[in-house]
């Protein structure tokens, strides 16, 4: 099977469209040529951002509970308590990474170090989350995933 090819300047003017007398015949391809370039550039631009967003989500840090709220424990349902509160988990050590909520979420993971009613208070609590909360941003950004 043969391609038949037509090169040369007849067949740029029927890729290019009719030349008018202001546009030469090649000046429009260029022109498509150049936006295409423009483009391309775009996406090798837009795609390390992407990237680098992806990358934060994973590494955000969501504190349990609020820093106004420290001290406090967790009852199942993600609910700030007073410490020693019957039924109620102590808060984990260190803010959870937003790696560590991804697993919980996607895989059925506990929190490392954890057990899971710790795991699921953790999780409620951060359901519970609002607007304007630490870690509200980090949490919908996972979720979101």
């Amino acid at each position: 099977m043969s391609e038949d090819r037509i090169d040369g300047p007849a067949h740029d003017a029927d890729v290019a469209g009719p030349a008018t007398a202001d546009v030469p015949a090649g000046a429009s391809r260029r022109r498509a040529l150049m936006l295409g370039a423009a483009g391309a550039s775009m996406v090798v631009t837009i795609r390390p951002a992407l990237a680098q967003t992806a990358t934060s989500v994973l590494t955000c840090e969501i504190p349990v509970p609020q820093p106004r709220q420290s001290g406090g424990w967790l009852l199942r349902d993600g609910t700030v308590v007073p410490p020693y509160t019957r039924g109620a988990v102590r808060p984990p050590y260190q803010p959870l990474k937003g790696q560590e909520i991804r697993d919980a979420l996607m895989n059925g993971r506990l929190y490392p170090g954890t057990t899971r009613e710790q795991t699921q208070a953790y999780t409620n609590y951060m359901l519970r989350l609002q607007n304007g909360q630490s870690g509200f941003t980090c949490f919908v950004s996972i979720r979101a995933k």
